[in-house]
């Protein structure tokens, strides 16, 4: 489980702050939670938890969800590419080079592009705060460090009613609502999502 990725990279970097957005954020909650539930220290010295929380809308997740596993048969090239993210993300202007797009993609033996993600992602074992509200509740609740919240005003995956509902089960937590921004916030308004960030971990340097 991603538990076990997240504590060696936070032992191999000293304590580190851990900005998860999405599944990172998952892999932050579920890991500091279980340490603290088995009487262990942080992993990390502070934690920024990117348009993600306990509790998740079902309908955006599983947007997310059909994009990744919508084109299984590939893409013949990167302006393909392009026209897919562009009827995912209508409102993000489409990038005049699509070069830079290749990183996020892996070509198979058959000449075609598909997103560079392991299958297993999407196994029905993963934990998703969509639908496991509970347990991960569980795991906030145990939240000791730091905390920051960031979400997109505009955002179909977390509500501001799930922030809220957060905010109560980690009363010392941060807040930060970005206009003008979706799920990916930092892709979005990268300067607001930055300025929040940055801000936060410099009055929380531990």
């Amino acid at each position: 489980m991603f538990q076990f990725d997240t504590e060696a990279w936070c032992e191999m970097l000293h304590r580190p702050a851990l900005v998860g957005a999405s599944m990172g954020g998952i892999a932050a909650m579920w890991t500091e939670g279980t340490r603290a539930a088995n009487g262990l220290l942080p992993a990390s010295r502070a934690v920024v938890l990117v348009d993600i929380a306990h509790r998740n809308e079902a309908a955006g997740v599983e947007r997310i969800v059909a994009f990744m596993t919508g084109r299984p048969e590939g893409f013949a090239s990167l302006e393909e590419v392009a026209d897919a993210i562009g009827e995912y993300l209508p409102h993000r202007q489409r990038p005049t080079n699509v070069g830079g797009l290749a990183r996020n993609l892996r070509i198979g033996e058959d000449g075609r592009y598909r997103w560079h993600w392991d299958p297993a992602f999407m196994s029905h074992d993963r934990p998703r705060s969509s639908d496991d509200f509970g347990a991960i509740a569980a795991h906030v609740e145990r939240l000791t460090m730091p905390v920051l919240l960031v979400r997109g005003k505009m955002s179909d995956v977390l509500s501001e009613d799930g922030a809220q509902e957060f905010l109560r089960l980690v009363p010392h937590a941060e807040y930060v609502d970005v206009g003008d921004a979706h799920h990916m916030v930092a892709g979005d308004r990268n300067d607001a999502f930055t300025d929040a960030v940055v801000d936060f971990l410099r009055r929380h340097r531990g």
